[in-house]
């Protein structure tokens, strides 16, 4: 019988998971009463929220890829719990705002440690997992995040229902405290050793001829045994590492742009799909409650079981080419509900978004399998910024382009969007070929030695 519960077997994932779970719970409060805490409480209008949330996310998007390279000269594990008691102290700040200057003064230098924290974690995670285990890590804690968040909503809820002034303090000091209590537990962790070490050693591996070490470092491929010979590959064109880092390397970035495309499905399900039930569906506003829970169970159930086979570039690429195709299969179930009656409506909803949630899982899976094993070893944190940059370019673009598409565009809108989430998981393998080719050839073990 398989596992029920999110959270890992003892050892060191586990450790991170729970590290993971107290800062999602933090997570919950401030996505549940962070804007209504800026509003009610502070002051601002809703308009300013929105525009200063969107500057100041823009604006930290800059820190993904330097402060991704950082953790690849040092410990993540520290790093992360460093950017995570900064995070506090901004968390903290948004006590001392009273007006829109102050907001940004504290949204922008909280968005930047935000951002570059996701690259420093997604080194962590591939340095916790290894090779062969990062993707599972991966998904173990997205799964362990949805519950986190789910607890954090629930718990913001009882200061949204007492609206006071010092209900929401409560929630913006129970917001920080997560950070602190997380960057603890992250401490607990061994130290991680930095990828560019990583990468180091096997450059002095290889220059000694210590061929097990340099295969380790290496693309993949099958395990020689003692005695036999590795046949020599031939040199691919653009087999050299790419200079100037990710930004530079064009063919990660167009797998990592298509991935990009497929991630707006945050944004569809977190705001086009509420709008849509309520304002085309015709479904009560309780109903979105149920949709984003159906969301919230499948991805805590199934994350890790169809996270399986994406550790490698060529099959987590087939993996994305399916989620496109599903995600893609959705949207004429979305579509068909603006022109229902109510209870079937809400009842294909439901099915849909479970649809849906299936084609996530499988994105979130193949887009990180692709983005680890297409990084070199030296630059996992650095690429992993990159990738997140571009991810998080999408989605910030797509609240307003989706809003407009769908919810100005109906049913058809709805189609036009599946038509473009297929595009991008059908070129997914291709892409994904080329940046392949373009890694370094593993190197020949010469006769004689041992696998």
């Amino acid at each position: 019988m398989g596992r029920v519960s999110p959270l890992p077997p003892p050892g060191p994932l586990r450790t991170l998971a729970y590290a993971t779970l107290v800062n999602t719970v933090g997570a919950g409060l401030w996505l549940a009463g962070g804007a209504l805490y800026l509003t009610r409480d502070v002051g601002l209008s809703a308009t300013s929220v929105g525009a200063g949330l969107t500057v100041a996310g823009l604006v930290g998007l800059s820190a993904s890829v330097p402060l991704g390279g950082l953790a690849d000269r040092w410990d993540p594990r520290t790093l992360r719990a460093v950017l995570q008691v900064g995070q506090a102290v901004a968390a903290l700040a948004y006590l001392l705002v009273g007006s829109l200057p102050a907001f940004l003064a504290v949204a922008v230098p909280e968005a930047l440690l935000a951002a570059g924290n996701l690259a420093v974690r997604a080194a962590l995670v591939a340095a916790v997992g290894g090779p062969d285990g990062r993707v599972h890590a991966f998904a173990t804690l997205r799964a362990v995040a949805n519950l986190g968040i789910t607890v954090g909503t629930a718990l913001a809820g009882i200061a949204l229902a007492v609206d006071t002034h010092r209900a929401y303090q409560v929630l913006v000091v129970g917001n920080a405290a997560t950070y602190l209590l997380s960057a603890a537990l992250l401490l607990r962790l061994p130290p991680q050793p930095a990828a560019d070490c990583g990468r180091r050693a096997a450059g002095a591996s290889r220059a000694a001829g210590a061929s097990r070490a340099a295969g380790a470092e290496t693309a993949p491929g099958p395990p020689a045994t003692a005695g036999t010979r590795r046949t020599p590959t031939r040199p691919r064109r653009g087999g050299r590492l790419r200079r100037g880092g990710p930004l530079r390397d064009g063919r990660f970035l167009a797998v990592s742009g298509a991935s990009a495309v497929l991630s707006t499905h945050v944004t569809v399900l977190v705001l086009v799909v509420p709008l849509w039930t309520v304002e085309r569906a015709g479904a009560p506003p309780p109903v979105v409650s149920a949709v984003l829970l159906v969301n919230t169970v499948l991805t805590v159930l199934l994350a890790v079981r169809l996270s399986r086979g994406a550790e490698r570039a060529a099959p987590a690429a087939r993996k994305m080419r399916r989620a496109g195709l599903v995600l893609a299969a959705a949207t004429p179930l979305y579509a068909v509900t603006g022109v229902l009656p109510a209870l079937p409506a809400v009842v294909l909803l439901l099915v849909a978004t479970a649809v849906w949630t299936v084609g996530d899982l499988w994105h979130g899976a193949a887009g990180a399998g692709l983005a680890y094993d297409l990084a070199p070893p030296g630059a996992i944190g650095a690429y992993q910024g990159a990738d997140g940059l571009l991810a998080g370019l999408a989605q910030a673009l797509g609240r307003g382009l989706l809003t407009l598409l769908v919810l100005g565009g109906g049913p058809v809108g709805w189609l036009v969007l599946g038509g473009i989430l297929a595009a991008a998981g059908l070129a997914a393998p291709a892409l994904a070929r080329r940046a392949v080719a373009d890694r370094p050839v593993p190197q020949a073990r010469p006769a004689g030695v041992p696998g």
